[in-house]
């Protein structure tokens, strides 16, 4: 039996993989929204760097959940799931398709296989745990994670900072480990959806990474993480957001231009690897995602054949 929610449509792919030129070709031709799935353009202070839409893009169809978030703010997935919810149901009221774009595994999965509902942790507790962590490094934090939730301090590095300093918070503020939180999760009943995902050779793939963040530092990406650093803003995710550390080394006088520009566009060739790998093994696994995966270089001849996977999927579940 179909779900009887409303359909729908996901655009992935690793970075500069054409994801958002496929979008708005999809919002062209079924009356789409296009809702942001990309865990760094939902952040207002970086447009150049993580590569959002473009004003003229924006206005050539309806684009939700870019850039409306500041970045001394914190957006997790459960954040943006429920943000995207009220997207999707605005999107629908509409008679308009929504249209899911980005490269978040994260964000995909907390949409497509729902979440666990955790009570919210109070700001204090956050401070408190930011201030132990800052204080204890991140291989002492993790021990003292590990105390309260084995499970999940063994799952997660020390320098994932924000997942370690979310974890132990949980376990403070409510007494449960994140991991038993998790285990609690009940099988979301969400919308059946079909994903485009672009996956091209990874030679062509890196090219137009390198070359991309060549225009990024020559038109404002530079100007950008200068403005956000001197926020002097705690490690929030968007300070983590490729390019910030490289760039901000350049501005420290510690590297010249031309090696924070080599080091930013290795850093997004590694980033863009590691999407690679998650989109083609762990996107799709569960029963409500029928994906089209597209191997090739992205180009508008293409489009043909993913309108024609689409469509039969929209035309059944509107009846």
């Amino acid at each position: 039996m179909r779900s009887a929610e409303p359909p729908l449509v996901v655009v992935a792919g690793p970075t500069a993989s054409g994801k958002s030129r496929l979008a708005l070709a999809l919002a062209g031709e079924f009356r789409g929204t296009i809702i942001n799935a990309d865990s760094m353009q939902i952040y207002h202070d970086l447009c150049v760097l993580t590569a959002r839409p473009s004003a003229h893009d924006m206005a050539v169809a309806p684009h939700r959940l870019y850039g409306t978030i500041d970045a001394a703010e914190s957006c997790s997935a459960g954040r943006w799931r429920n943000l995207a919810l009220v997207e999707i149901a605005v999107a629908r009221a509409a008679g308009r398709v929504p249209i899911l774009v980005g490269g978040t595994g994260l964000y995909l999965l907390a949409l497509l296989d729902g979440i666990a509902e955790i009570p919210p942790v109070p700001a204090p507790i956050v401070a408190a745990t930011r201030a132990l962590h800052a204080e204890l490094g991140g291989e002492k934090f993790r021990a003292a994670l590990a105390a309260l939730d084995p499970i999940t301090a063994a799952k997660l590095p020390a320098a994932d900072t924000q997942r370690l300093i979310r974890a132990y918070a949980v376990a403070r503020t409510t007494g449960i480990a994140l991991s038993e939180w998790q285990k609690q999760q009940k099988p979301h009943s969400g919308p059946e959806a079909k994903a485009v995902v672009l996956l091209p050779p990874r030679g062509p793939l890196y090219a137009e990474i390198d070359r991309r963040l060549e225009w990024m530092f020559e038109n404002g990406a530079i100007d950008e993480v200068h403005a956000l650093l001197a926020r002097r803003l705690p490690m929030l995710p968007a300070m983590k957001a490729v390019g910030v550390r490289e760039i901000g080394r350049y501005l420290a006088g510690e590297w010249s231009r031309d090696v924070a520009l080599a080091a930013a566009q290795q850093a997004t060739r590694r980033y863009a690897k590691r999407q690679y790998t998650w989109l083609r093994h762990r996107l799709g696994a569960g029963k409500k995602l029928r994906k089209q995966v597209i191997e090739t270089q992205f180009s508008e001849s293409l489009l043909p054949e993913i309108f024609s996977f689409i469509r039969p999927f929209l035309l059944t579940e509107s009846k």
